[in-house]
């Protein structure tokens, strides 16, 4: 099931969107403002975002600036009409789509449908063979990775979870999740099958395993990869 988050600070709104949306079978996610959709993007997985221009505190505008920094999900404006100047610098930075308000719901369904399917077609990771994350560099054209031009040597299983987490840098991501995207089968005793292959990768790209600077785990909530240079 694809995850959407809706991010306005007009709750009407986000209830309407909510309703045609779990009606198309998607599940929904709610923000109010930029900050709190940006603190929802870094901790769950969503495949689109709905996300209005005009909102106090952090306003769509930025909020898409800052999301481009770790994703590359489409995301959707939401716009009034008088905020024409605003939606052709979102499209400019990065957003893949607008809706102007008042909208009709069956152009909202059309056109998430339309974003989701090319996000499925070309795929969530960027179009480069080449994944950075500080000192480590993946190149998935020729299989290898290196740490600060050193090779390291990894099993397959092993490279497809680093190739994972390093596409999404910064985001942290369930056991379960994770099982799900490299073994591309339902989660069976997710939580200890992961667990000894991220020691057996800490073990090899990290100089203390003991304190990571790269794969951290996030307490209660699963890993991430982060710049190990910071």
């Amino acid at each position: 099931m694809y995850q959407i988050l809706v991010c306005d600070d007009e709750k009407d709104i986000v209830n309407a969107l909510k309703i045609y949306l779990t009606s198309d079978g998607y599940s929904v996610l709610e923000a109010c403002n930029g900050l709190q959709a940006l603190e929802i993007l870094k901790t769950e997985t969503v495949h689109l975002m709905l996300l209005d221009i005009m909102m106090p505190g952090m306003d769509g505008i930025t909020t898409m600036a800052k999301m481009r920094e770790f994703s590359n999900i489409p995301v959707i404006f939401l716009s009034a009409k008088s905020e024409d100047t605003d939606k052709i610098l979102g499209l400019n930075i990065g957003a893949d789509d607008y809706i102007t308000k008042p909208f009709n719901p069956v152009e909202v369904l059309a056109r998430v449908r339309s974003q989701l399917r090319r996000y499925t077609l070309l795929g969530s990771i960027s179009k480069s063979s080449e994944l950075v994350v500080g000192g480590l560099r993946l190149d998935d054209e020729a299989k290898q990775v290196t740490l600060d031009g050193e090779p390291v040597n990894l099993t397959p299983k092993e490279y497809d979870i680093l190739k994972f987490l390093m596409s999404s840098p910064g985001k942290v991501f369930p056991p379960a999740e994770i099982y799900r995207q490299v073994w591309e089968e339902t989660p069976l005793n997710a939580d200890n099958v992961l667990a000894v292959h991220i020691r057996h990768i800490r073990g090899k790209i990290e100089i203390d395993p003991n304190e990571p600077r790269y794969l951290k785990v996030v307490w209660g909530k699963g890993y991430k990869m982060e710049d190990g240079r910071k």
